[in-house]
Order: structure tokens, then sequence, then C-alpha cells
């Protein structure tokens, strides 16, 4: 999923970066606005958590390999801002620091598994909860919310990778998106596990107000 350096065109990381750009301005202001003593000590936590996961791969098939992404999982308990934030940290860590994702692909990484994962993850997970209130709702709709979030990175790193001319669209959509849909599974049993413990230990951190 980390896009490296020379696999963008121009135009497409220069585009990525400022839409990128543009969330983490927002965030960053909402969560001026909303942070409090207890989210920091979370943030913290969460972004040290989804940096320690990023760097444990597990087999999909095929000599493919997978890892969590922490998009949804942020996003369910400190809301789609808070997780562009994490995300955007635990990003810049990996590509300056560990070479892993290129600097000229930090804009399209942080728009593909931050922005659209957090608030993809966020977003599906509130609406499956809608109609099951329950505890099990929250375990199935963040399971949803953790797979869903892997396919539609990776539906849009395809799709950024195919405008490149890196392969063509049509090569490069189904192989990412099937490879994806399996690494999902990983993501969302992932999610719903962490939740599961917080809901034991630390009830009140689910209740946290969302960023």
């Amino acid at each position: 999923m980390h896009i490296p350096d020379g696999f963008l065109d121009t135009k497409i990381w220069i585009g990525m970066g400022c839409i990128s750009a543009a969330f983490i301005f927002i965030a960053t202001r909402k969560a001026n606005k909303t942070l409090s003593d207890k989210h920091i000590p979370l943030f913290g936590v969460m972004a040290a958590f989804v940096f320690a996961a990023q760097m444990f791969n597990f087999p999909v098939g095929g000599g493919t390999s997978g890892h969590f992404m922490g998009g949804a999982l942020i996003s369910i308990l400190l809301g789609p801002w808070a997780s562009i934030l994490i995300m955007t940290t635990v990003l810049i860590i990996q590509c300056l620091v560990f070479q892993d994702g290129g600097v000229t692909a930090l804009g399209a990484n942080i728009f593909n598994m931050g922005i659209v994962g957090g608030f993809l993850g966020y977003y599906m997970n509130l609406f499956i909860q809608m109609f099951t209130k329950s505890k099990k709702g929250l375990f199935i709709g963040s399971f949803i919310a953790g797979w869903s979030s892997i396919v539609l990175s990776a539906i849009c790193c395809s799709i950024e990778l195919g405008l490149s001319g890196i392969m063509p669209l049509r090569i490069i959509f189904p192989a990412m998106t099937i490879i994806h849909a399996l690494i999902g599974i990983g993501e969302g049993f992932i999610t719903v596990a962490v939740l599961s413990l917080l809901t034991r230990v630390r009830p009140d951190l689910l209740q946290l107000q969302k960023i």
C-alpha cells in the first residue's frame, strides 16, 4: 500500500499532496478546538500501536503479504480527523526514517490510508450501528469498517498508479482489489480484537468526543 518514489506521475503526486495538505490543515484546526487532556495520551498510544503493527506483515498467498493499516480503528475511537493526524505522523516517520513509502508519494499515501481509510471506516461503522446498537453491532461495524477501509484505500492506490502509467488500470485494479480484500479480513479481525479488549478494560475510551 505504501507507494514509493518514482511510481506516480508528477501531476498525480502534486495533486494528491495538495488534497492531503488541505485535509491536514482542517484536521489540525479541529483538533486545536476539541482536543482534551484525555485525547492526548491516546493519540500517542494509537500512533505507537499503528506504527508497530504496520511493521509486521502477514502472508496472503502467491508471495504477497499485507499489514495492518489502522485508519478505521483510530477513527472509531477518536474520529476521522484524528485519524488523519495520527496516520500522517506514522507515515512521515516511516517515509523519512525507514524509507517505507516515497517522499513525493507521501500525499497519496496519506490520502489513501489516512483520509480514505479514516473517513470510510468511521462512517461505515456509524451506519451499521444505526441499526444495531449493542456490543455486537460495534464488533460487526468495526470489522466491516476495517475490511472496507483497506479495500477502498487499495482501489484509490490502484487508480493513482494506473493514471500514472505504471500499469494498465484494467490489470492493476482487479489485482490490488482482490489481494487487499483478503488483507482486509486481517484488518477487520485486528480492529475487532482491539475494540473488544477496550470494552472490557477501558470502556470510557469509546465514549470520548470524536474529532
